[in-house]
């Protein structure tokens, strides 16, 4: 059983290799971005990627669903968009003699990689409707329940400076993202290559390196590799401690006003998992645990007043628990 897990992984982590250096060839500047957002798909999980305009999210996305294979979509959120715009819908048919019935015509969301771009600019009732669908890999419409595509993940993405006309998403939602990838600014010999590369007459175009069905592989993979107990407490140490009613540390009773929940863990784990065959190694360490509090726990914590008006950041918060892991 050992040696079948080392030799699979050895074969993933191969085709994995390929592909990053692939999506290298594209992204310029954003490899710890590269990096996390591959760790959600590989966990069998979604994203939610967080950056101003310009820093290549929908490049990322579409040149993702390339390199891995996948049939890939994408709806632009907006105000009017309603949630059979996404999920959608039955219209009504007049067959042969006559006789009248429905038909449903599946939206954009019946695909393996949905890009929901800016899904901050929908109303909730909206957002809502991608709930069911990242949850249960299902939707239902009109009583009747329609699955998804396998595999299947939404990537989606926000911007956190344009905020007018806007509706923040629940948290029931937020939480049902594995990460929260924050994309910032690349540096500048980064920049310096982007610049030359994309602005000359023969622009890198991504090729197909994996397939749906190598993913669906790798994901099942990742449940397999074993987690050791020391990473086992951390996680649960971690993810308790950052909760007021369980914490010890007198400033997170202070100043958090709830903390994650049981999923918080679940994503922490297989998230590690991930990261770790990531890099070429069968089991997750301290480390793993340490590299993705932040996008794991971010995104399904909240301060509350107390911590805003003494300065108190939700990621120095993070940062501290960390550390204390040892």
């Amino acid at each position: 059983m050992q040696d079948t897990l080392i030799a699979d992984a050895d074969r993933l982590l191969a085709s994995v290799s390929a592909a990053r250096a692939e999506l290298g060839r594209v992204i310029f500047g954003q490899a710890e971005v590269v990096e996390q957002t591959l760790v959600a798909l590989l966990a069998g999980g979604h994203a939610l990627l967080v950056g101003v305009p310009g820093l290549g999210k929908t490049l990322l996305v579409e040149t993702l669903g390339t390199v891995l294979g996948l049939d890939r979509k994408r709806v632009q959120f907006t105000p009017d968009l309603m949630p059979a715009d996404i999920t959608g819908s039955e219209v009504l048919e007049e067959g042969e003699g006559g006789r009248r019935g429905f038909r449903f015509v599946p939206g954009p969301i019946f695909c393996q990689l949905l890009m929901a771009d800016e899904i901050n600019r929908a109303s909730p009732r909206t957002q809502s409707a991608l709930l069911q669908a990242m949850q249960e890999r299902r939707v239902a419409v009109g009583g009747v329940d329609h699955p998804l595509p396998a595999p299947f993940h939404v990537l989606a993405t926000q911007n956190p400076i344009e905020q007018e006309g806007t509706y923040p998403l629940p948290e029931a939602q937020l939480d049902r993202f594995l990460l929260q990838v924050q994309i910032g600014y690349p540096d500048a010999a980064d920049e310096r290559a982007m610049l030359l590369a994309t602005t000359g007459a023969n622009a890198a175009v991504a090729r197909p390196v994996l397939t749906a069905d190598d993913l669906t592989r790798a994901q099942a993979l990742v449940r397999m590799i074993p987690v050791g107990e020391q990473v086992v407490d951390s996680i649960l140490a971690l993810v308790r401690g950052a909760r007021p009613e369980t914490a010890e540390d007198e400033g997170v009773r202070r100043h958090v006003a709830w903390g994650p929940g049981p999923r918080a863990a679940q994503s922490l784990m297989l998230a590690a998992r991930a990261r770790a065959l990531l890099g070429g190694r069968l089991s997750p360490s301290l480390d793993d645990v340490a590299a993705l509090a932040q996008p794991v726990m971010r995104h399904r914590m909240a301060l509350g007043f107390s911590a805003r008006a003494e300065g108190v950041s939700l990621p120095s918060v993070i940062d501290t628990l960390v550390a204390r892991l040892g």
